[in-house]
């Protein structure tokens, strides 16, 4: 009798000890017998880490609960050459400039006073954006002459979207709201802005034969990405100046097409303003675009194979008022 209490308590002693030996790991990971299947080594089980807080049976089927371990974040939702962007648009803002380039126009703004209080209630938003205009390459020269429609048709070739005007704003200015991406001071240096350029030939533009020497003279374009201090808060490259960007405008008037971001003349190139007088056939020699999609947007999202040869009006659509650039 005694010998059976005796072996009792003696096994009573190394289950304990087992037991005490298995879930004195804190590192999330449990710790296998030398030769235990299901090891990566001699001496250890697959990492369970992924597993917060699981019940994990072993082979020799005791049990042990994980210790939770922080999860890696993703770096992004969006793919490749996209930036996940997130944060709070504020839809009225007030910006004082403090100093024009042009005090009698006013388009050009040396530098700004610090942004005070968004004047409204904010919006949540979260969504992926190209890094780059289109094409979205670093070293290329980004696409112009293309209309709304045609732009729009691009980006869902590749399973995305234009971006509607709010999320290019959010982008461009971030969650401090700055009039440019790069700060409070307007800067020729850091951006594709400020360029003198010659009057452009409207007859030459609108005629076939003579479009693309027109549009070639006219050009000064930089590659994308070639000015490295030309970067939103968030990371998107070339957001002022280069190319004038087609958007999605939220408001739907006078037309569903806006445009963001300027070119590389001497006009605006803020981060908030937005141009509303061309509408969705319009195209020009210094107007382009950059697509967006939504952050939750599947993976395996069903994606266009070509566009279309050509682009027919809706019916009803609005005829063209307006045709010169002015960002």
């Amino acid at each position: 009798m005694k010998r059976s209490k005796f072996g009792a308590l003696v096994f009573g002693i190394v289950l304990v000890s087992v037991l005490a030996g298995q879930s004195s790991n804190t590192d999330g990971i449990a710790h296998a017998e030398p030769g235990e299947p299901g090891s990566d080594g001699p001496n250890r089980l697959a990492p369970v880490a992924d597993v917060d807080g699981a019940e994990i049976t072993l082979t020799n089927g005791l049990k042990l609960t994980t210790t939770p371990a922080p999860r890696a974040l993703s770096d992004s939702h969006c793919g490749e050459g996209m930036v996940e962007v997130e944060g709070e648009y504020c839809p009225a803002l007030e910006q004082r400039c403090l100093r024009w380039l042009d005090p009698e126009t006013k388009l050009r703004c040396a530098e700004f006073a610090p942004t005070g209080p968004c004047q409204t209630k904010t919006i949540r938003k979260h969504f992926c954006m190209d890094r780059y205009e289109f094409p979205n390459k670093a070293g290329e020269r980004p696409v112009v002459g293309k209309t709304w429609f045609e732009s729009r048709d691009a980006c869902k070739v590749q399973g995305k979207r234009l971006c509607n005007d709010s999320e290019w704003t959010l982008a461009c200015e971030g969650q401090e709201r700055l009039p440019y991406p790069y700060g409070y001071a307007r800067n020729a240096e850091a951006c594709n802005i400020d360029k003198p350029h010659p009057k452009p030939d409207e007859a030459a533009m609108f005629d076939p034969r003579r479009r693309a020497a027109e549009f070639a003279r006219l050009d000064q374009r930089d590659p994308s990405g070639a000015r490295e201090a030309c970067v939103s808060p968030y990371g998107v490259a070339d957001m002022a100046g280069n190319v004038d960007e087609w958007v999605v405008n939220e408001s739907g008037y006078p037309y569903k097409s806006g445009s963001k971001g300027g070119y590389w003349g001497p006009v605006r190139t803020r981060c908030r303003p937005m141009t509303t007088a061309h509408y969705e056939h319009f195209s020009f020699y210094q107007l382009g675009f950059r697509c967006c999609k939504d952050a939750d947007a599947e993976k395996d999202a069903p994606v266009a194979k070509a566009l279309p040869k050509s682009l027919t009006p809706a019916q009803g659509e609005r005829k063209p008022v307006a045709l010169l650039p002015g960002t």
